[in-house]
């Protein structure tokens, strides 16, 4: 089973000035982690680093250092047989499952964020959308929260969005 830790919209360093700890306990069990952007500055990556792989995707207040780490706009990534796409800004939520369902038609799930709304949401053929919000800018949320994924031999199993402040 492949534990993937799922973050977004970090804000560093307004937000972000060391990794919380409620966010540490979870990224010691990472496999990998996935940044769906908005990290803001590249030191939060090698922070993460520390944890496990990290892929990122650009966010739109992410700088060039962040781009210059390798971050690209979006990606499709095989996580132990399973098609993950993962992009900053999936669009108005109206619509949202077919837009990334057309965006990425070989991806099982899509992760983002942008909106800091945590979501996970699947339509009939098991094509899923996953936001895991943001651990430290909550904006209208109750809480901050981040997202986990438990993946095994192109199933994914379980997901979680979890609370962290």
């Amino acid at each position: 089973m492949t534990r993937v830790v799922v973050l977004a919209d970090t804000h560093a360093p307004r937000r972000w000035k060391s990794c919380p700890s409620a966010v540490a306990r979870e990224l010691r069990s990472a496999d990998l982690i996935l940044h769906a952007g908005d990290v803001c500055t590249a030191p939060v990556l090698a922070e993460l680093e520390q944890y496990a792989p990290v892929h990122v995707v650009l966010g739109n207040n992410d700088g060039p250092d962040v781009a210059a780490w390798g971050a690209p706009e979006s990606c499709l990534l095989d996580i132990d047989g399973l098609k993950v796409a993962m992009i900053h800004d999936s669009g108005p939520s109206t619509g949202r499952l077919p837009r990334m369902r057309r965006l990425f038609p070989e991806a099982d799930l899509v992760v983002f964020g942008h909106s800091h709304i945590p979501m996970d949401s699947a339509d009939a053929t098991g094509f899923r959308v996953f936001n895991p919000g943001s651990p430290t800018d909550r904006r209208r949320q109750p809480q901050g929260t981040l997202g986990t994924l438990e993946i095994s031999a192109g199933t994914l199993h379980r997901t979680q969005i979890l609370p962290v402040t």
